[in-house]
């Protein structure tokens, strides 16, 4: 055991972490300069390098595994539009991010917002439902185990960014993250709708996974604001430990 705990502490220690902030560039961050015209080129493939390393997790900024990702609970409540639901999950497991393909990352030299483009081929969401609301046309009520399958997902992520200074270095202060995606498929499944009554159950679920495309749209905003959650709790866990000046070397 204190071989285990010597090992640990010789990883810390390589990797200078001072009050929580990693001061030497680890091996999985490529720096980019910003005035250089391939910087978008580069910064895509430093990003996509991060989402390499992002399933296993990075326990030294306490970043979680990422593919399986665990969420306690996620709270829905949408009065607007075909969806009126209220409603939470709880015990998700979010699997997917770990295919993550970077198409395109940009960072405004002037305000240090991201802008960027990812396509993932799949992302699942399972977990325990609470649910009373409409979707589409149907009034629904239920409570027990559920799963959300999206394919071929393109997202679009703009995060609000600050750089601040702290210590000897620049940090990005990320603000909140702004998603817009559209999805090639969707399935989905209820379990225990209408208190186990099976053949509504089974007609309902049958019918939102034949109307597809609706429902998609329906749970557009309830999805982006997952996504957007999960994007914002990486993006601060990675930035908030890492600095700046190791994933940009030309900062003003």
């Amino acid at each position: 055991m204190s071989n285990v705990f010597g090992l640990f502490a010789a990883f810390l220690l390589n990797l200078h972490i001072v009050f929580g902030i990693i001061d030497k560039q680890p091996e999985f961050v490529q720096t980019c300069k910003i005035k250089t015209p391939d910087f978008v080129n580069c910064s895509t493939h430093a990003v996509q390098g991060l989402f390499h390393r992002f399933p296993k997790g990075l326990p030294e900024i306490d970043l979680q595994p990422l593919d399986p990702l665990e969420v306690p609970v996620i709270k829905i409540l949408q009065g607007d539009g075909p969806v009126n639901v209220n409603a939470s999950l709880a015990n998700v497991t979010v699997v997917g991010f770990g295919k993550t393909k970077v198409l395109e990352n940009f960072v405004d030299a002037k305000t240090h917002d991201f802008y960027t483009r990812l396509h993932l081929p799949t992302l699942r969401i399972d977990g325990q439902y609470v649910l009373l609301g409409r979707i589409l046309v149907i009034p629904i009520r239920g409570h027990g185990s559920c799963w959300f399958e999206a394919s071929d997902l393109d997202i679009f992520v703009k995060s609000d960014v600050d750089l601040i200074k702290k210590e000897d270095f620049h940090f990005f202060d990320v603000k909140s993250c702004h998603v817009k995606f559209s999805i090639g498929g969707l399935r989905l499944y209820m379990g225990n709708l209408f208190d186990g009554i099976k053949a509504l159950e089974r007609s309902t679920n049958e019918y939102l996974n034949a109307n597809w495309r609706p429902v998609a749209e329906s749970l557009n905003p309830i999805l982006s604001k997952t996504i957007e959650d999960i994007m914002l709790e990486i993006l601060k866990k990675v930035f908030d430990n890492i600095p700046a000046d190791f994933f940009i070397g030309d900062l003003d």
